[in-house]
């Protein structure tokens, strides 16, 4: 028995241990017959570089299409995009400043093509001198337009031997400088191209009864457009405007001094005036009654020249009678209102738009001008007392051409706006501020009788939301017809 007991257990033992074995999981690598895999033979070819191939100039014609933050990534490319792009850059804005100096020569060796330079400095920093500007004009000999923005340090000198240097000017706009009558005049005496001329706060000229007169030189021959803001010496430039015999445009804003004696030179010597602009300057209406012997006199701006008044505008306007634009600002002064606005409207027939700023015209003149000036396209009315529904009525009636129409802060109510949506056919953009009684509903209804109407639309206040309707309409109405904000 103990053997038999013996064998059972080891039976026992054995059949567990095969049990375990078959428990536990056999990992067996399967028998694949053999397969030859064939060899493929890549070979890698580089994909052409077309941007290599193309010629500089090409590539100049790229750069010049981009922006200028654009042109400076890609000068940092390569070494060959570094030069095209240098070479065939014809504009560049710096900041003036008097440690632009050490840079000139390496600068101005890389842009090298120069055209188009504008020099700026801020009033805390200290500017360039001559010393820079002259080593910029020697290796920039084909600029045409230059801009000097406050560069306090340049002196007669230094503006001299740039005018000797870079003849083929064209432009010239300097504003905050320091510099005087000579430099000005070696400009004028050297650069026998110059079109086009700004100066705006000349500090070299301190006194007008002393100071040297200015021109006319010999870029009298070329200047067609001269522009003095700001000049407590204005009256200076009188020999230049007075000698530029091609002039097209003359542009007088805050400058000091009685100006009438002065016009009526310009306009017995410069007759092929076509725009002319007075701002904040002392003229009244002989100045006016001179301007009419321009009578190539397209363009006319009288802002807040309170000595000017009906009598000149009736002596302007029956003489120019080839007056396309008219901007006037009265300031509040009532001093032009329908007297002059209605000879405009019987003599200035090719007019396309007309700004009346402070300006009180009535029913009389608008549907006058509605009549007359059948060109007229753009009209705006701005802090008028006078223009109200019936006077918004009737442009709507009789302004058929018009196609823009501003109304700020004017008696306008939407009765007003509703006849203007009634009228006006060709009319694609109306902009109304500050017009209190004009509500939002109107937008409204341009929307149903003007769909492609664009209207900009600003009363003044805020509008009034339900607000159970959770914002909804008002939104909609916000988004689509854009109103200005105040």
């Amino acid at each position: 028995m103990g053997q038999s007991k013996s064998t059972a257990l080891i039976t026992s033992r054995r059949d567990s241990h095969l049990s375990s074995q078959r428990s536990k999981p056999k990992f067996t690598v399967p028998i694949i017959p053999m397969e030859v895999e064939e060899l493929t033979e890549y070979v890698l070819v580089e994909a052409p570089d077309y941007i290599s191939d193309l010629p500089d100039e090409c590539l100049a014609c790229i750069f010049q299409s981009l922006s200028s933050g654009d042109r400076k990534h890609c000068s940092l490319v390569c070494r060959r995009w570094l030069r095209v792009e240098g070479q065939s850059r014809q504009q560049l804005s710096l900041n003036a400043h008097s440690d632009l100096l050490p840079l000139v020569t390496s600068l101005f060796s890389r842009f090298d093509a120069l055209t188009k330079l504008c020099l700026k400095c801020d009033r805390r920093s200290v500017s360039i001198g001559d010393e820079a500007l002259i080593a910029i004009s020697i290796r920039c000999r084909n600029l045409t337009r230059l801009k000097l923005r406050a560069c306090r340090e340049l002196t007669d000198s230094g503006m001299a031997a740039f005018a000797k240097n870079c003849k083929a000017l064209k432009k010239l706009s300097c504003g905050s400088c320091t510099f005087g009558a000579k430099g000005m005049n070696a400009i004028l005496d050297n650069c026998p191209s110059l079109e086009y001329l700004s100066v705006k706060r000349l500090r070299g000229i301190t006194d007008a009864a002393t100071a040297e007169p200015i021109g006319p030189g010999l870029a009298a021959a070329s200047l067609k457009t001269i522009c003095l803001k700001e000049l407590y010496n204005g009256q200076c430039f009188g020999p230049l405007i007075i000698g530029s015999k091609n002039l097209k445009t003359l542009k007088l804003s805050r400058c000091s001094g009685d100006w009438d004696k002065l016009l009526q030179v310009i306009a017995d010597r410069v007759t092929g005036l076509a725009e002319i602009h007075l701002e904040r300057l002392q003229v009244s209406d002989t100045g006016l009654a001179a301007i009419s012997n321009c009578l190539n006199l397209e363009i006319l701006h009288l802002v807040k020249t309170p000595e000017c008044t009906d009598t000149g505008l009736v002596s302007m306007a029956e003489r120019c009678r080839l007056l396309r634009k008219l901007y006037i600002d009265g300031w509040k002064a009532d001093r032009i209102g329908d007297d002059g606005l209605v000879a405009v409207a019987k003599h200035c027939l090719n007019l396309q738009e007309l700004v009346l700023i402070g300006v009180n015209p009535t029913q009389i003149s608008l549907e006058l001008l509605g009549s007359n000036c059948q060109n007229l396209e753009r009209l705006a009315l701005c802090g008028s007392d006078t223009v109200g529904d019936l006077e918004i009525s009737c442009i709507a009636a009789k302004c058929v051409a018009l196609k823009k129409l501003c109304i700020k802060n004017c008696p306008v109510s939407d009765h007003g706006m509703e006849a203007l949506a009634n009228g006006c056919p060709n009319l694609v953009k109306v902009k109304v501020k500050k017009c209190r009684a004009v509500t939002y509903e109107c937008a409204d209804l341009f929307r149903i009788k003007r769909g492609s109407l664009a209207v900009n639309l600003d009363n003044g206040e805020p509008e009034h939301q339900d607000a159970s309707a959770g914002g909804g309409v008002a939104q909609e109405n916000i988004g689509e017809f854009h109103p200005v904000l105040a």
